[in-house]
């Protein structure tokens, strides 16, 4: 996952709820030193008894903001949709580059 582009990682979630899966494997494909590159992550964790919808709020660089429903989309989902988001954005970098 191309994790170079994003600046702002906002999730809400129920650790114990089955449908805060993807938002929790999400968190751990960030890589470990995000925050020294400059990405503000933040993780809000419900008490077990919360019937909240997880939730992930993702910003890019250009501006770009993605909020996902952790219920309907699975993980390989949500990090095809980044990912076209970002390589998008790769490429606009190498253009600006040559």
């Amino acid at each position: 996952m191309i994790t170079r582009f994003i600046t702002d990682v906002t999730t809400r979630f129920n650790p114990f709820s089955p449908s805060a899966k993807a938002a929790r494997l999400f968190l751990s494909f960030l890589p470990p030193n995000a925050r020294q590159q400059g990405m503000n992550i933040s993780a809000q964790l419900l008490p077990r008894s919360s019937t909240e919808k997880p939730t992930l709020y993702i910003k890019f660089k250009d501006g770009k903001e993605m909020n996902i429903d952790c219920e309907k989309m699975n993980i390989k989902t949500i990090i095809e949709e980044v990912d076209r988001h970002s390589r998008m954005l790769q490429k606009e970098a190498d253009l600006a580059e040559a």
